[in-house]
């Protein structure tokens, strides 16, 4: 009796803790968001827990199901679950990328073995498994719809690639290796924030004269940002993109310029308790054993498997078609600045700290264009509103701005997207500006996804859009650069390819894509961003409603490929490291410095310019999961050139029927081949000159 009466009194308690934490007990919210108003760090890992044991008995049912399986009692029934840890995990990992903070990270800590020891024994569980491939071997013979058959083929291939065939002892040693993997990415992320932002890189400068040249807004930002740290006395500059990059522009003090160049880029590579190299080390080891589990000689194998590049050969020659014409453009302009520098400093040699800034010089003397003239027509909340034309223009979406919607932070917006005849497509966060726990960069991610239930009800999906650009000011708003404003085309993109999902299991909706994919729609939406008839719908003055003069627009498109060299050069460069890296057929010990050196070395890299992503910040790779995939970028750039002619050559680029076949392709999503999809919307394979002709580097 006395052992009943506790567990009774723990049950009770289980049932009061979950009614009480928002991110189990369903709230009461407009379109069914998460409250995020609501969630406090107490909730995160008692709803961890609770969600993983409600995920366990929704598979065990799966697996001691006494009917034969069945496409639905088995695959169906294994996309339906986990809705529950789903959601909780579209909460705090979202929260911990746009506002983390020390507890935060503790979580995620904590957190990372468990899930990882959960999900290794999903993947790993015999009995699941035995089901998946019953049906898998009758596939033929079930009269499935393209769909199923797609969910069923990609799920028992990701059973088996992630160790379900695997004997005993390697799939012990699989899930060690993956609980490994887990803790170095946080490892390593948590690292650049902290090395972001450690105080011996906040620059404090009390000499204005020092700041010669920089515009008088950027130095108001950083005005802003010293009173805000408690020094009012002096200007603030820090790593971050939006902070260093003005100075590299447009300050006249060389040593300024390369102190700041020098803090970004040594980040994680300082020998202290931030450092990234044994990080590095240790990750690079663990990916060349996983791989080697399976088979494979080197990892970049085993991760291009699913990929439409396939193998790294192929990877290898694609960059290596693109880096030549690249590197060679950018001699070309290293040249080019090299001039310019001679006629302020005699004698001295072109560094990467001086390339932004003579650059920014040449661009002004070559085409009349100053970026600080153009950035008060560039005012975020008009960017994003000509970003929703545009996609009601190409679409014929709507989007309406909610109020009074449960957020994480004041700053965060949400929009409420419909079709044309009012029907709900989804809901989109955005969340612009920079603040001290959010990751540099900008992303696009799920907070819930789009999927149909078994009722065949259509669950519209959850997004963010994430990003750094410039906080608004004293007396003025937040006002882009011309990489701002790509950057917000790109991650609305992201956002598109989501929001439009019309796919049935989850698995395969929105952004679930072969990496070298899902940059297609992103990078497709950049090619708009300076058309004419598209600047004329938010391109206005932010303080005289004045639309862009045509004569601004003209050299805007003029200077469109002016120092692209450098642009590709710097991202290829990123590519082939990373390539690199996951090549490797031997990972004890890597002197990362030295690595990297040999490998900008071996791709003749130009010392004037320094590799996009240096090895001990390069979150891509070592942290959100575009390892052996960064050139998906540049994949991915010869299919959104391509796609985009496919508009130029009806002389209109917002053309209603090839917008109608392109939309087909975003609402997929993976539920085909991507190969299969790309060649439904075009008619044929994309063609590279597209891309090529775009940068300037052929006729």
């Amino acid at each position: 009796m006395k052992k009943t009466i506790i567990c009774l009194t723990a049950t009770l308690a289980l049932m009061a803790c979950t009614q009480q934490n928002p991110l189990l007990n369903q709230q009461e919210t407009p379109y069914g968001v998460p409250a995020f108003d609501q969630v406090q760090l107490k909730h995160y890992m008692p709803a961890f827990k609770e969600a993983i044991r409600l995920y366990q008995a929704e598979i065990d049912a799966i697996v001691n199901n006494p009917e034969q399986p069945t496409f639905d009692n088995t695959l169906a029934a294994l996309d339906r679950s986990g809705a529950v840890l789903e959601r909780v995990e579209g909460v705090f990992y979202n929260v911990l990328e746009a506002d983390g903070n020390e507890q935060m990270d503790a979580i995620a800590n904590e957190v990372a073995p468990i899930l990882s020891d959960f999900q290794n024994g999903i993947i790993l569980n015999e009995g699941l498994f035995a089901r998946i491939k019953a049906v898998y071997e009758q596939r033929d013979a079930l009269n499935l719809n393209p769909e199923q058959m797609r969910y069923l083929t990609e799920t028992y291939k990701s059973f088996v690639n992630n160790g379900a065939n695997l004997p005993a002892d390697k799939k012990e040693r699989l899930k060690q290796i993956n609980q490994q993997l887990a803790l170095l990415s946080l490892r390593f992320g948590q690292n650049v924030v902290a090395e972001t932002n450690a105080p011996e890189v906040q620059r404090f400068i009390t000499d204005e004269a020092l700041l010669e040249g920089l515009p008088e807004s950027a130095k108001a930002a950083a005005k802003e940002e010293a009173a805000a740290a408690g020094r009012p006395d002096a200007w603030l500059f820090t790593p971050k993109r939006t902070s260093f990059t003005p100075v590299l522009q447009y300050c006249k003090n060389r040593d300024l310029r390369k102190q700041l160049l020098m803090d970004y880029t040594t980040r994680g590579n300082h020998d202290n308790a931030n450092d990234n190299k044994s990080v590095i080390n240790q990750t690079m080891r663990l990916r060349l054993e996983k791989a080697q589990l399976f088979g494979y000689d080197n990892a970049a194998d085993y991760i291009l498997a699913d990929c439409m590049a396939k193998d790294h050969q192929t990877v290898d020659a694609f960059l290596q078609s693109v880096w030549e014409p690249s590197l060679a453009a950018a001699k070309r302009e290293a040249a080019a600045l090299q001039e310019l520098l001679e006629q302020d400093l005699p004698g001295e040699k072109l560094q990467p700290w001086d390339w932004w800034y003579y650059a920014e010089k040449l661009r002004k003397a070559k085409y009349d264009l100053d970026e600080e003239a153009i950035k008060p027509y560039f005012e975020l909340s008009n960017v994003r509103r000509g970003a929703f034309q545009l996609a009601h223009n190409l679409y014929g979406l709507n989007f309406e701005q909610l109020e009074n919607m449960p957020v994480y932070n004041p700053e965060v917006e949400v929009f409420k997207v419909t079709e044309a005849d009012g029907s709900l497509v989804g809901i989109l966060y955005t969340d612009y500006f920079p603040r001290a726990g959010k990751r540099p960069g900008a992303w696009m991610n799920n907070i819930l996804p789009q999927y149909k239930d078994a009722q065949g009800v259509d669950h519209r999906p959850v997004i963010i859009n994430v990003g750094n650009f410039n906080k608004p000011t004293q007396g003025n708003p937040s006002l882009l650069s011309l990489d701002d404003v790509e950057t917000l085309f790109h991650e609305f993109g992201h956002a598109l390819h989501g929001l439009m999902s019309k796919a049935t299991y989850k698995t395969l909706s929105g952004t679930n894509t072969p990496r070298d994919f899902v940059e297609l729609p992103s990078q497709f939406m950049e090619n708009y961003c300076y058309e004419p008839e598209i600047l004329k719908t938010y391109a206005f003055h932010y303080q005289t409603g004045e639309l862009m003069p045509q004569e601004l627009i003209d050299k805007i498109n003029a200077a469109k490929k002016f120092n692209q060299g450098f642009v590709e050069t710097e991202l290829l460069s990123a590519s082939i490291l990373d390539m690199d890296y996951h090549e490797l057929t031997n990972c004890d010990t890597i002197d990362v410095n030295a690595f990297e050196a040999a490998s900008m070395a071996k791709m003749h890299m130009i010392p004037e310019i320094i590799v996009r992503y240096r090895s001990t910040f390069y979150n891509h790779i070592f942290t959100t999961g575009y390892e052996a995939g960064y050139y998906s970028y540049t994949w991915a750039a010869v299919l959104d050139a391509d796609a985009f002619a496919a508009f130029k050559e009806t002389g209109d680029i917002l053309n209603p029927e090839v917008a109608k076949r392109f939309r087909h392709l975003l609402e997929q999503g993976g539920t085909r081949d991507a190969q299969e999809l790309y060649l439904e919307f075009r008619g044929k394979k994309a063609d590279p000159k597209y891309l090529l002709q775009r940068k300037g580097f052929i006729d």
